[in-house]
């Protein structure tokens, strides 16, 4: 009955409940990003240990003559290539670097602020939820969509919403300009 697959959890929780610089840390991640709740968060840390994890064992074997070696070196960079998180040419030493922000800037959410489709973060993940935005002709529906390098300048609104229409009142004031980042506003 159901799927046969085994449901596990994508992220890992803190290991102390009570942190208050981890905290302070995530609540200004949250706002800087517009973020829902801490669990994605921890998502994008789980997705970043695991890029992190890879690359240290990788390391570690750095002198290996082995061919699977170096397959399995190329299969992470590419990889990490393809979702623009290093450049192209970058070496392992450049998986250990990523950080947070790195994984969080990937998301759909953010693009869809970066790119001016949306005048804040938190509108940018109600114009994904509600079916406003598309990439490629498709519409996602998920703001922790991690967004591939080739599909970044696909990202537009859906041909079907009423915000297609350049006139829409609800389109933002300064509109598709570009941001270079995200501003973090003080309550």
């Amino acid at each position: 009955m159901g799927d046969p697959r085994r449901l596990r959890k994508k992220y890992e929780t803190p290991s102390h409940p009570w942190e208050e610089e981890r905290i302070k840390r995530e609540n200004e991640l949250m706002r800087k990003y517009g973020l829902k709740n801490k669990r994605e968060i921890w998502k994008a840390e789980t997705i970043l240990r695991k890029y992190r994890t890879e690359a240290r064992k990788l390391l570690a074997r750095v002198g290996s003559e082995d061919p699977a070696y170096k397959r399995e070196v190329d299969q992470l960079l590419n990889h990490l290539i393809r979702m623009n998180l290093i450049k192209p040419g970058a070496g392992l030493d450049d998986c250990l670097a990523l950080t947070i922000e790195d994984i969080l800037k990937r998301r759909l959410q953010t693009i869809v602020y970066l790119k001016g489709l949306a005048s804040t973060p938190k509108q940018a993940r109600q114009l994904i939820v509600h079916g406003h935005i598309a990439i490629g002709g498709r519409k996602v529906t998920v703001p922790g969509y991690m967004v591939r390098a080739d599909e970044e300048k696909d990202i537009d609104y859906a041909v079907d919403s009423p915000l297609y229409d350049p006139s829409h009142p609800a389109r933002p004031k300064v509109d598709r300009i570009p941001r270079q980042s995200l501003e973090v506003k003080e309550a």
